[in-house]
């Protein structure tokens, strides 16, 4: 979407579209899952678990980096990366919020 029709939406709607879009592969998906399973990770580890190339490991965690899902702590050559809880809740409850209204369409 254009930068223009953003501005159409709200400041919560931009943002669970942000996240929503982060959150659209599976390759981020098991990323998160992996995360939360172990509590840390670098990311060598995460190629060893993925069927994907360390380049294209690198492009999803940047991807969930940058909406702050996930965080990472440089450590020497390598970076560590965790879920970011704040934002972890903050999906959590913004998805909660549109998916536990009562539609009552139909």
């Amino acid at each position: 979407m254009g930068l223009t029709k953003s501005t159409l939406f709200t400041a919560e709607e931009n943002r669970m579209a942000d996240l929503a879009k982060a959150l659209a592969h599976p390759a981020r998906i098991a990323i998160l899952r992996h995360l939360t399973k172990i509590n840390a990770c670098v990311c060598g580890d995460l190629v060893e678990v993925l069927p994907l190339s360390q380049s294209t490991v690198s492009q999803h965690l940047r991807e969930l980096k940058r909406v702050g899902i996930i965080q990472g702590n440089i450590e020497g050559t390598k970076t560590c990366y965790c879920i970011n809880p704040k934002v972890w809740q903050e999906a959590q409850l913004v998805f909660a919020k549109l998916f536990l209204s009562n539609p009552n369409c139909c």
